[in-house]
């Protein structure tokens, strides 16, 4: 079983193997998906990593606060998405 991580504040220029091999210096990453905008395709300034829990401590520990292009990086436990109210237009219906 593998420890989802989210990675926040990263620069909008990051790419998915920058950031793999940012982490496999921690650890083995099982996965790495970098949030993209839907129509621009432009990263979104956030991703998550999946990794084995013992690793994923020490990446956790290692990463959080640490300098990419500038930018000093958020690493903590993913947690689940929340349950969101349905989305209404602008005539407040559904």
């Amino acid at each position: 079983m593998s420890k989802r991580l989210f990675v926040g504040n990263l620069p909008f220029t990051v790419t998915q193997s920058q950031l793999e091999t940012m982490f496999a210096e921690h650890g083995k990453v099982e996965s790495c998906t970098v949030i993209t905008d839907k129509f621009s395709g432009r990263s979104k300034g956030f991703a998550f990593i999946d990794m084995d829990p013992a690793e994923a401590d020490k990446a956790m520990q290692a990463l959080n606060g640490a300098e990419m292009d500038g930018r000093k990086i958020i690493v903590n436990e993913a947690r689940p998405m929340e349950d969101r109210p349905p989305r209404r237009d602008f005539r407040g219906r559904r």
